[in-house]
C-alpha cells in the first residue's frame, strides 16, 4: 500500500504536543491590526489547543506528525 500524503496546508499550521494533544495559532493576527487593542493582540499570540471535536479530523491530515 503507498504511504499517506499529509496535507500541506495542516502540516504548516499545527503541531503537536509531547502528549499527543494538536496545537494551533489563533487566527485574525495578520493585518488590520490599528483597531484591535494591545492586550488582545498579546492574547492572539500565543498557541492553543484544538479542541477535541476537531482533533480527530487534524490528526488525519497530518498522519506522520499525529
Amino acid at each position: 500500500m503507498p504511504k499517506m500524503k499529509s496535507h500541506s496546508g495542516a502540516k504548516k499550521r499545527f503541531k503537536m504536543t509531547g502528549t499527543g494533544k494538536v496545537k494551533r495559532g489563533h487566527q485574525g493576527k495578520s493585518h488590520i491590526l490599528t483597531k484591535k487593542d494591545t492586550k488582545r493582540k498579546r492574547r492572539l499570540r500565543q498557541q492553543t489547543l484544538v479542541s477535541t471535536a476537531q482533533e480527530k479530523t487534524v490528526k488525519n491530515l497530518i498522519p506522520y506528525k499525529a
